[in-house]
């Protein structure tokens, strides 16, 4: 227990509460400037570094906090058996928390803290993968629910006998991007297949697309003339993921041929508009992909992402094993992995990433 708080108080960076409060004021300093909105764009940004200095002293405070509590189990630990579960309860969950913080700081990218723009394509295969699709649609939602994010589904495209045809997804939360950016790229699943009759072993393939949802401060351009805007009446389908509309909205950006939809919401204009931010997104996400070409620091990583790649495989038969192929990190409790358990191999391919 007394490790574990010396690692925690002495770790720096991120648990440097003392020089983020320094920072936050210089911030407060600039923004109190009479000319600090003369540039709009430097102003948000500074206010979005704000924003994630404000919530690293909350965390730092909250950790010192609950060490404080830990503390004074411990003192009762050896005579009280409650207090010895609790203090065991206490210190698991801290651990668990720093292990996510320690993720985070991981993240330096521009985009890192942004919400995400989530979309899964089934391979070729047909119900098999489309089933795997929604598989992976479930892993994603748990696994963001347990890190207390907010999703929405966008639009939902169900299969013609199981699972899903496209899913876009919003995830909500603190680094949303940075960290599901991390699982961009094709999904492996094997399996005795419950669609085949002879019970014989498939494998299937889907993708995950991951973008950061761009906020209004940053300008996309979109031209009216580049737009192809159709309306059509949503199946429905897709149980609890979407609600019935007769409003749905696809558009089409003629000029890459980008096609985004939207379903969910309640009036046509509302669909629109999340059409819309889709569409800014993925535009945005487009050229920054063609700026990274640019790099060649990072030429190795588009191979990731690519759909002719797969990062990890699921095997649930003969044996049963998850393996991430850039990593090689391996876990055996399938079942745990497909209901979110993800932050192993997040962590992982972030550390491999930060060393190459």
């Amino acid at each position: 227990m007394m490790i574990f708080a010396c690692e925690l108080s002495s770790s720096g960076g991120f648990f440097d509460v003392a020089a983020s409060r320094e920072e936050l004021k210089r911030i407060e300093d600039q923004a109190s400037s009479p000319d600090f909105w003369s540039d709009q764009e430097a102003a948000q940004k500074l206010l979005q570094k704000r924003s994630l200095l404000e919530k690293k002293v909350q965390r730092q405070e909250h950790f010192e906090s609950q060490i404080a509590d830990a503390g004074v189990l411990f003192e009762f630990a050896e005579e009280d058996e409650e207090s010895l579960k609790e203090l065991r309860s206490l210190v698991e969950r801290l651990e668990h928390e720093l292990s996510q913080a320690e993720t985070e700081m991981l993240l330096a990218g521009e985009n890192d803290h942004l919400p995400a723009i989530c979309t899964i394509h089934p391979g070729a295969g047909g119900t098999e993968s489309q089933d795997w699709a929604e598989m992976l649609l479930r892993m994603y939602l748990k696994w963001a629910e347990q890190r207390g994010f907010k999703t929405e589904i966008i639009d939902y495209q169900p299969g013609e006998e199981a699972g899903l045809k496209s899913v876009t997804f919003e995830v909500e939360g603190e680094y949303a991007y940075g960290l599901l950016a991390a699982e961009a790229g094709v999904h492996r699943l094997v399996r005795i297949s419950p669609f085949d009759q002879a019970a014989r072993r498939h494998t299937s393939f889907a993708s995950l697309f991951v973008y950061p949802e761009i906020d209004e401060n940053i300008e996309v351009e979109i031209q009216e003339k580049d737009l192809r805007v159709d309306t059509y009446r949503a199946t429905g389908a897709g149980g609890q993921h979407i609600n019935t509309t007769d409003s749905a909205v696809r558009i089409t950006h003629l000029p890459t041929g980008i096609v985004v939809q939207c379903q969910n919401q309640r009036s046509q204009h509302q669909n629109r508009a999340v059409a819309m931010q889709v569409l800014r997104s993925r535009l945005y996400e487009l050229e920054l992909e063609k700026r990274r070409a640019d790099h060649a620091e990072l030429e190795s990583n588009k191979a990731e992402i690519s759909f002719g790649s797969q990062i990890r495989s699921y095997v649930l038969a003969p044996y049963r094993l998850v393996k991430d192929t850039r990593t090689k990190l391996e876990k055996g409790n399938v079942d745990a992995v497909l209901a979110g358990d993800l932050d192993d191999f997040i962590k992982a391919y972030l550390l491999a990433r930060k060393a190459a």
